[in-house]
Parts: C-alpha cells; structure tokens; sequence
C-alpha cells in the first residue's frame, strides 16, 4: 500500500477541514485508506458532532467574538447579555433563541449579535405568532419594516404560527403585530453566550 503523505493529510483533514471521503475523491484511493493513513500520522479524527458541524460550516465558525474595547461596545455587550438573560429561549442546545413583542428590544438584540458576537446577518431566522383575528401579512410586513435595518426578507421567516384569540386581555393587547422571536442556529456559539451569563 502506498504511504499518504502525513503533512498533505494535516492540511487537508484539520486545515480545510476536509471529511475522509472528500480527501478520498482528492487523492483518488478509498475511504478506508485515508483513515487508516490519519491513524498512522496520529491525526486525531473528528467526533461525530464535530463532524456535522464542519459539515454545516465548511467554512469555518459563522460567528467572531469582538473584543470589546470601547464604551458604546461595553454597553451593548451588558444589554444584550441581560436581554438574553431575561428574554431568551435557553433550553434549545442548538440555538441562539429570543422572543418578544417590543421591536426596540428585538432590535438592540439583533445589533448585539451582529455587532458583540459577529454573526452574518443573513443567518437569521424568525418566527412570528399571531392572535386569529390579526392579517398575517400586515403582521409580517410590519415585522420587515422593523428590520430593515438588517435587510430581512420574507424568506428568513418560518410559517406564521396563528393562535387563537381569547378576547380583549392585557397580553393580547400588547402584542397586535404579534411575538418575534429571533433565531440564529449555531451549537458552538450557543455554548459559548451561555458561558458568559452569571452562574
């Protein structure tokens, strides 16, 4: 059997982040070739969810955490740690998650994650639930309006979620355009905004 080269296997597994079988259709041999190569160069092989994580994220972490330098900066680390805190959905392992009727709060959130953590803004998903008797597109189109600063488009937002109404209540009040809740998807970084809350 001919050797592969350990220092070619090091760029292309945990450099490019390349799977055994895609290193496989580079170098034209078998899957179980390049596994037993990367066993003899001691190249430590990915777990599984490490591996469907690179294959989500091909080109690296979607996210970079900025070091906070400034007062402006500071401020809006505290805001949206505390939003998150109050607000947000911890429960899911596997997403960013934050609900809420105030377009201001969804706003200075969103700003918290683009600007603190460094995600693509394009990333985001919504999802909007509504009360039976509120038009599902004045709902979304007012949610669109909202975020134009962020240029969200109808294709970022999951099926409206329709509730049915239970008369004139304090909560039904507040919420005539409907609850938001802000989506960014991303295990690692989860992990990470989780770390940084008070224990």
């Amino acid at each position: 059997m001919k050797p592969l080269d350990g220092a070619e296997l090091r760029k292309l597994y945990v450099d490019k982040k390349k799977s055994s079988r895609q290193i496989a259709e580079i170098l034209g041999c078998s899957g179980h070739k390049v596994n037993y190569w990367l066993a003899k160069h001691n190249i430590n092989k990915r777990s599984l969810s490490e591996a469907i994580y690179v294959s989500y994220n091909p080109d690296g972490n979607p996210f970079s955490i900025k070091k906070v330098k400034t007062l402006s900066d500071a401020k809006l680390l505290g805001l949206g740690l505390g939003l998150y805190w109050g607000e947000g959905n911890k429960k899911n392992p596997n997403a960013i998650r934050l609900g809420n009727t105030d377009p201001k709060l969804i706003k200075n959130f969103i700003r918290f994650l683009i600007v603190i953590l460094g995600i693509d803004k394009s990333r985001l998903k919504f999802g909007l639930q509504i009360f039976s008797d509120m038009p599902k597109n004045k709902a979304l189109q007012f949610w669109i309006t909202e975020l134009k600063e962020f240029e969200a488009s109808p294709e970022q937002f999951f099926k409206i979620i329709v509730t049915p109404h239970r008369g004139i209540g304090n909560y039904r009040e507040k919420s005539k355009t409907g609850v938001l809740t802000v989506y960014f998807g991303n295990v690692k970084l989860k992990k990470l905004l989780d770390s940084m809350l008070p224990m």
